[in-house]
C-alpha cells in the first residue's frame, strides 16, 4: 500500500514519543527513518520500527542519550554513543565533527557503541550540507555478524558500510553509500516481508550453497551474506572492521557482544576551504562530473548517473507519489502501535 511521507513521519514520531523518547529525539528518528524510505532505502526506513521498539523494551537500545566525549585531542575525538538511538547519536556526532573540522580543518570522530545508525548515507549528506568532504567506516559488533569471509561458509564479518560525500553547487551532493557485502540485511528482510526472492549471488545457505530465498538466510540454521567482488570485498571488510571497531574502541565483530546491536563509525570530516579555494573546488567538481557524463553510451536510452543521484531522484518521486510498504510491514507496525495504545491510522 502507498503512504505519504508526512503520515509516516507523524506516526513514527508518535510511536517513539509513546515509548519514552523526548520530542526532539522522536522528531529526529521519524525524519531520518522516513527519509530512508523516500531515498529508496526501505531496508533502513520504517520497517525498522518494530525492531527498534523491541530493543528499547529489552534495554538493548537506550532513549534520550547524549554523546559523551571519552578522549579529546581537538581534531581527533573518541565519542561514546551509550547505545542511544543511532539517528540521534549519529546526528550529534556529525554536528561535533563539523564544528571541529571548521576549527581545525579536519576532524576524526571515532564513535563507539551507538545503537543502529540507520542509513549511513545520512551522515555524508549532513557533512556535505555544511560544505564538508567526508568519509565514514562502519561496523556492527556482535549481533551484526552477517557476512562470510571469502571462501568460507560461516559468518565472521558485519555488513561493513562505507560512505563518502562531496559537496557540489548542483542540485545534490555526490554521495557514496555502500556496503562491503552484496546486500544489506535489511534488504533481505524487505524481500522476506514482500514474499520475494533476493538477487542471485548475494547469499548462501548454512552449507555454502547459493540461494535466493530470504527464509534460508535467516534459518535455522542461518546462512550468510557474501562479500562484494569476492576477495576484494572481503579485504575491504577487514579494513573497515579495523577502522570502525578497533580504532573507535567499540570492538570488531565479536560473538561475545552478540546480546545487543552496537554500531561503530569512524568519520573523517574535512573542510575543503582549507585546501582549495571555493571557485577552484566547485568548478573542478562540476567540470569533472560533466566530463564523465559526456562519455559515449552503450545504449542511447542509457544515462550516466552521479553517486547520490538515484536517491535524489527517488526522493522527488516518492514525495509526490508516496512510499510503498508491504502488508507484512504494515501489520508489524500496527502490532507495535497496539501494544503502545496508539491509533495508527494504517489500513490493515
Amino acid at each position: 500500500m502507498i503512504f505519504q511521507a508526512e503520515l509516516l513521519i507523524d506516526l513514527t514520531r508518535r510511536i517513539f514519543q509513546a515509548v519514552g523518547s523526548n520530542d526532539a529525539e522522536a522528531e529526529v528518528v521519524a525524519q531520518r527513518l522516513v527519509n530512508a524510505n523516500l531515498s529508496g532505502h526501505d531496508s533502513h526506513g520504517v520497517i525498522r520500527i518494530p525492531t527498534y521498539i523491541n530493543w528499547i523494551r529489552e534495554d538493548k537500545t537506550l532513549l534520550n542519550q547524549t554523546i559523551d566525549i571519552e578522549t579529546d585531542n581537538g581534531s581527533m575525538v573518541v565519542v561514546d554513543g551509550k547505545f542511544g538511538l543511532g539517528q540521534s547519536i549519529g546526528q550529534q556526532a556529525m554536528q561535533l565533527g563539523i564544528e571541529r573540522a571548521g576549527e581545525h580543518g579536519v576532524a576524526v570522530i571515532a564513535l563507539k557503541d551507538s545503537a543502529h545508525l540507520g542509513r549511513i548515507g545520512d551522515w555524508p549528506e549532513m557533512c556535505a550540507e555544511a560544505g564538508m568532504v567526508s568519509v565514514h567506516f562502519v561496523n556492527t559488533s556482535g549481533m551484526g555478524n552477517l557476512v562470510a569471509p571469502y571462501g568460507a561458509i560461516e559468518r565472521r564479518l558485519s555488513a561493513n558500510p562505507f560512505a563518502a560525500g562531496v559537496p557540489t553547487q548542483s542540485e545534490f551532493p555526490l554521495i557514496l553509500d555502500m556496503s562491503a557485502c552484496t546486500i544489506a540485511e535489511g534488504k533481505i528482510r524487505v524481500a522476506l516481508h514482500a514474499g520475494k526472492q533476493v538477487p542471485e549471488g548475494c547469499i548462501i545457505d548454512s552449507e555454502g550453497k547459493p540461494t535466493t530465498d530470504p527464509k534460508t538466510f535467516y534459518g535455522p540454521p542461518a546462512g550468510s551474506i557474501l562479500p562484494i567482488a569476492g576477495h576484494k570485498g572481503y579485504a575491504l571488510s577487514m579494513i573497515i572492521e579495523m577502522m570502525a571497531g578497533a580504532l573507535t574502541g567499540g570492538s570488531c565483530t565479536n560473538p561475545e557482544r552478540a546480546n545487543r546491536l552496537s554500531n561503530g563509525m569512524l568519520s573523517i570530516i574535512m573542510d575543503r576551504s582549507k585546501l582549495q579555494t571555493e571557485d577552484y573546488f566547485y568548478n573542478e567538481v562540476e567540470r569533472y562530473c560533466n566530463y564523465v557524463r559526456s562519455a559515449k553510451l552503450m545504449d542511447e536510452n542509457n544515462r550516466i548517473l552521479m553517486p547520490g543521484e538515484i536517491e535524489y531522484n527517488t526522493r522527488a518521486t516518492r514525495r509526490v507519489e508516496g512510499i510503498e510498504l508491504s502488508q507484512t510491514t504494515i501489520e508489524m507496525i500496527q502490532d507495535t502501535c497496539n501494544t503502545l495504545g496508539i491509533e495508527s491510522g494504517l489500513p490493515v
